[in-house]
């Protein structure tokens, strides 16, 4: 039996498949240390989105390798570095003892015994091994991407878009409620496009009705439901389902209707309005999260400010920004109209300036209402309990900071707001409660 050391890097579907990975290797007897130093095998699942979390990929990687000359025998690799650049690595990168790429995760514990020439019978394991706090997990219901924007690699790293059977997330789905897992958080590329290629399997929506019927299920969450394919069906499950969370994120990435464009996606501004409009007439208690882009190429001032006026007009809930990045063999690298680093910071500087103001305006009107928040964990520096609201997500949105005699991970507290820290919240607890607002 070996200790491993695991390190996932990347967006939440990658912890995912590091989730999936962790079960195959429990599943043969291995168990899992937090110390690199006490490892055996250590993992690194990777992330290949920008040239950043590359750089940040391979540093993870060279890190892991220098515990070779101590208690480690075994470095694996996996995720979307192997997938996009597999030959390339091996030739860079002969510390790596095991390459993984998808098709090989349910199997990575027989692969790592191989190496470390162990042979052991397979242990029951009864649910995915979690990453998560216990009463939170993601779902990934699909993989791979068809709907190839100019600037990004996902379909050439994860491949098209794959629905997965809905009997088999279903199946998950109530696996992990089994195991105490009260929230399921759906992911994929593009949750909306469920079933695009499989008919059969149903939609998004129909697949969200289904898990609302699963008994000790109080929450499911949406993420990434790209704007054009949000249809009428799904606004309304959400507005109907007492167990769905009435929150959405948008990936917009832009509003300028000649970026958007450029950026192969198929919305324009118009279309982003009347779909908010539809959300908020519909939901009226909707908190609406998406991502912005600046610094396309052949961004404009013009398309600089459309993107204010539209922050301004519409005030979304929350709003995480990031500059272009220039990724080799995507169409918008071949671009004409690149930005200089200077341009786009400054761009991504007067964005984000506006999206504070505008969350700090929320939080001041916010001070003396009471919020029903789920406690996760501990701020040490700010000398609080952390915790969410039923309309935020976990890890990139705005928490909520509270002081409270003792707290439960996973129980709700009301709490009183008595003042904010830049987009948090700070308050105090009234009383534990199952209620949610």
């Amino acid at each position: 039996m070996a200790v491993i050391g695991v390190v996932s890097l990347g967006c939440d579907k990658n912890r995912v498949d590091t989730e999936t990975i962790m079960t195959s290797l429990a599943q043969s007897g291995h168990t899992f240390c937090a110390e690199y130093e006490e490892a055996d095998v250590l993992l690194v699942n990777t992330c290949a989105f920008l040239e950043a979390a590359r750089e940040e990929s391979i540093d993870a990687i060279l890190e892991a390798a220098a515990y070779k000359r101590g208690k480690c025998r075994c470095l694996a690799v996996a995720g979307c570095l192997p997938m996009r650049y597999l030959e390339e690595m091996r030739g860079e990168l002969p510390e790596v003892d095991l390459w993984l790429v998808p098709e090989l995760y349910d199997r990575a514990g027989l692969l790592v015994d191989e190496r470390l020439g162990e042979r052991r019978a397979r242990v029951p394991v009864l649910s995915r091994r979690l990453t998560t706090p216990e009463h939170y997990a993601y779902l990934k219901i699909a993989d791979g991407c068809d709907n190839r924007c100019t600037y990004c690699m996902i379909p050439s790293i994860r491949g098209s878009y794959r629905s997965r059977p809905r009997e088999e997330i279903l199946a998950e789905a109530e696996t992990l409620v089994r195991g105490g897992v009260r929230e399921l958080i759906l992911v994929a590329q593009d949750t909306t496009r469920y079933g695009s290629d499989r008919p059969e399997e149903g939609t998004l929506a129909a697949i969200v009705r289904s898990l609302c019927r699963i008994e000790g299920l109080d929450t499911v969450r949406l993420l990434y439901c790209y704007p054009e394919c949000v249809t009428d069906e799904l606004i309304e499950t959400i507005a109907e389902e007492p167990k769905v969370a009435k929150a959405i994120d948008l990936p917009l990435q832009h509003v300028s209707d000649s970026v958007l464009k450029r950026m192969n996606r198929r919305s324009t501004e118009r279309s982003i309005r009347t779909l908010l409009f539809d959300l908020r007439r519909r939901i009226p208690c909707v908190a609406i999260r998406t991502t912005l882009m600046v610094g396309f190429p052949g961004e404009t001032e013009e398309d600089v400010e459309r993107l204010i006026a539209f922050l301004e007009e519409e005030k979304l809930d929350n709003v995480g920004f990031f500059a272009y990045s220039k990724e080799e063999d995507t169409p918008s690298a071949r671009m004409d109209g690149h930005l200089s680093e200077e341009t786009k910071s400054e761009r991504l500087y007067r964005v984000s300036a506006v999206q504070q103001r505008i969350a700090e305006e929320r939080n001041r009107a916010a001070v003396g209402e009471i919020r029903n928040v789920l406690y996760e964990g501990i701020d040490y520096d700010r000398e609080r309990f952390v915790g969410r609201t039923r309309s935020s997500a976990p890890d990139v949105d705005p928490v909520v900071l509270f002081t409270a005699s003792f707290a439960d991970v996973g129980e709700r507290y009301d709490v009183r707001i008595t003042g904010y820290d830049g987009v948090d919240l700070l308050g105090e607890a009234i009383e534990p409660s199952s209620s949610a607002h």
